[in-house]
C-alpha cells in the first residue's frame, strides 16, 4: 500500500527555481510567448533619441505597457521562436531568462510560470506540464499570444502606441 504522504511531488513543488536542473528549468516555460511582445515604459524623461533603447530596470512611478506587437521571429501558431538557439544574436534585446537573472526580469507578465513560482503563486492550471505537455488548455484559456499579434517588422514605429493592449496582464488563477 502506498502512503499518499510519500507520493512523489512534482519538481516545481519540491525545488526552488535556483535548485532546478537546466531541463527542469526549461520545461517550466509555458510557451505563451508573452515575453516576445514589445513592451514600453511610460517615462516622462524619454526623448526621441532614447525612446527605443532597451532597459534593464524600471524606476519608481514608471509603468510597463504591453503591446500586441511580437518579435518577427515568433511563430504565431506554435508560440515558439523560429530561431530559438540564435535568438539573442539575431535580436540583441531578446532576454535569455535564467536562474541567475530571474529577479532582475521585471517585465515578465503576471501569468508567467517563472514569475508565478518565484512569487510563490504556484503552477497555473493551464500549464502544459499539467496537460501531458500539450498547449491546448493554455490556448483555450486565452493565455497565449496565438491569434492576437502583429509582427514588429509589419508595424511602423510611429504606430506602436496604437497597439498597446491589456490582455497580456491577464492571469486566471
Amino acid at each position: 500500500m502506498i502512503d499518499k504522504n510519500t507520493e512523489k511531488q512534482p519538481f516545481w513543488q519540491t525545488k526552488t527555481l535556483a535548485d532546478m536542473t537546466r531541463p527542469e528549468w526549461e520545461s517550466l516555460c509555458d510557451g505563451c510567448a508573452k515575453c516576445c511582445l514589445n513592451k514600453f515604459i511610460d517615462d516622462e524623461d524619454t526623448d526621441e533619441a532614447s525612446e527605443l533603447l532597451p532597459t534593464d530596470h524600471i524606476n519608481e512611478g514608471e509603468h510597463i505597457f504591453y503591446s500586441n506587437i511580437a518579435c518577427h521571429l515568433l511563430n504565431e501558431k506554435s508560440c515558439q521562436c523560429s530561431k530559438y538557439e540564435q535568438r539573442t544574436t539575431l535580436v540583441p534585446d531578446c532576454v535569455r531568462l535564467t536562474q541567475e537573472n530571474i529577479d532582475a526580469v521585471f517585465f515578465m507578465p503576471p501569468s508567467c510560470t517563472y514569475r508565478r513560482l518565484q512569487e510563490g503563486r504556484g503552477m497555473p492550471s493551464w500549464h502544459p506540464l499539467l496537460h501531458n505537455g500539450k498547449k491546448s488548455a493554455m490556448h483555450k484559456a486565452g493565455m497565449s499570444v496565438r491569434g492576437k499579434i502583429v509582427k514588429d517588422n509589419a508595424v511602423s514605429i510611429e504606430n506602436f502606441e496604437d497597439h498597446i493592449v491589456i490582455w497580456p496582464l491577464n492571469d486566471i488563477d
